[in-house]
């Protein structure tokens, strides 16, 4: 791959990852629940952590190598509805339109994988991808442990 093109790449992921930091950042300026107000904040931080990362990662340190780690995915939000953003949002809506984010992140970075034509990018977005899945797998326990447990 030429390195320009995988700078091209690395900009897309780092502001896909701002993006979704600033989305996060919205959201817990229009919630007044305390405990969607601490998730998305975490979730937020995760986030622009990431975008970081990526800002120094180089062609180099992609590796031609990557074991995608097993994460479960519960599919508690598979055929849940997109609640639209509001100031009124529970925290269960806030979790549902997280969980929601984070699996078409998860999705978009595995498709990008599918269509890299070189093994490090591939890797690259497989890795993107692996991250994303463990937020959705994060936020679902939290749903299964917090909605869930409570009916």
């Amino acid at each position: 791959m030429v390195d320009g093109d995988f700078i091209e790449l690395i900009t897309y992921a780092i502001e896909r990852e701002k993006a979704a930091a600033k989305f996060y950042s919205r959201l817990q300026q229009m919630t007044t629940s305390k405990a969607s107000k601490e998730l998305l904040g975490s979730l937020e931080k995760m986030e622009l952590a990431h975008a970081k990362v990526l800002g120094k990662f180089t062609h180099e340190d992609s590796t031609s190598e990557f074991i995608a780690p097993k994460i479960a995915n519960l599919k508690i939000s598979d055929y849940m509805t997109v609640p639209p953003p509001s100031d009124e949002m529970t925290f269960q809506e806030v979790l549902v339109l997280a969980m929601k984010r984070e699996d078409a992140s998860n999705k978009l970075y595995l498709a990008l994988a599918n269509e890299a034509d070189d093994e490090k990018t591939k890797n690259l977005f497989l890795r993107l991808a692996s991250e994303e899945a463990k937020h959705k797998n994060q936020l679902e326990t939290i749903y299964d442990e917090e909605i869930l447990s409570e009916n």
